[in-house]
């Protein structure tokens, strides 16, 4: 790269720490985070529900975990898309 030429990466160069970069991704796309922290809180429950599943049985009960772990993270995805057009169409004014 010669010295005249700007990095094409200049606006992420700057923001070196972890919270800020981390702060700019929930900003550009917060259901994202809302999403994986659903699916941890999932799991979590999952988790605390297998000590107490009484006579289900441990397959079924691995799979209704599952499921739920995936619907939260298709709802949470479902919703990002559905607010970013909304940003992107609505709330943008028309040039």
């Amino acid at each position: 790269m010669s010295s005249g030429q700007e990095s094409v990466f200049s606006e992420y160069e700057t923001d070196t720490s972890q919270t800020s970069k981390l702060l700019r991704k929930f900003k550009e796309t917060p259901f994202v985070p809302i999403g994986m922290a659903g699916f941890a809180a999932v799991v979590g429950y999952g988790l605390y529900r297998l000590k107490h599943r009484g006579d289900m049985k441990m397959s079924l009960h691995l799979i209704h975990m599952r499921v739920a772990a995936q619907g939260f993270v298709v709802g949470a995805i479902t919703c990002g898309v559905l607010y970013s057009m909304f940003r992107e169409y609505v709330v943008k004014p028309k040039e």
